[in-house]
């Protein structure tokens, strides 16, 4: 599991970036905002690609802080840990790592770095660059969804689309997890 660790973006995850940037090279961004991990901000680069479309980096987007589990195999942390490993993937509201982050608190941070975006870019559209459970994080808040079922379906694949809008400081779910530009997915 990776968490904070920085490896490098993939192949795989390059190509996949290039066709969301294809997919989004008529829509007119005002900024791009990453998290401060270098594979995102990769992502976010060929995503703009020749675009003079500044981008930000903010921390409040990194991934979950997954402490001594960084870099370890499921199998590796389903031995050194099977109940926080049971409530990560089956109670994540009882998930209470004793290094790291619990869902709640990334749900938090996720939360501000957005109203903070909002804030800043009110009826300009803007794309954000973050990670798998940042996003799902996200997306329970705006479905007043409880985090013990953070990991219902939609599955969001890497450069996934997902579609927020705020009026009134009220956020509307129009799309989730789109993975239309990608030409191999396969069911998870």
């Amino acid at each position: 599991m990776q968490g904070w660790q920085d490896s490098p973006l993939t192949e795989k995850g390059r190509q996949d970036a290039m066709r969301l940037g294809k997919r989004l090279e008529a829509v007119e961004l005002a900024a791009i905002y990453t998290s401060t991990s270098g594979r995102a901000l990769e992502t976010a680069e060929i995503v703009r690609g020749g675009r003079l479309i500044p981008i930000y980096q903010d921390e409040r987007l990194r991934e979950i802080h997954l402490g001594d589990w960084e870099g370890k195999t499921h199998d590796e942390i389903r031995q050194m840990d099977p109940i926080a490993f049971d409530h990560f993937w089956n109670a994540p509201h009882l998930y209470a790592p004793q290094r790291g982050e619990r869902f709640c608190d990334v749900q938090q941070r996720a939360l501000e770095a957005v109203q903070s975006i909002v804030d800043r870019h009110e009826g300009e559209t803007v794309l954000i660059v973050t990670h798998g459970v940042v996003l799902k994080t996200l997306m329970a808040a705006f479905k007043d969804t409880p985090l013990d079922h953070l990991w219902s379906p939609p599955y969001m694949y890497g450069t996934s689309v997902t579609i927020v809008e705020v009026n009134a400081d009220v956020f509307h779910l129009v799309v989730e997890g789109d993975v239309s530009h990608l030409e191999e997915v396969k069911e998870v």
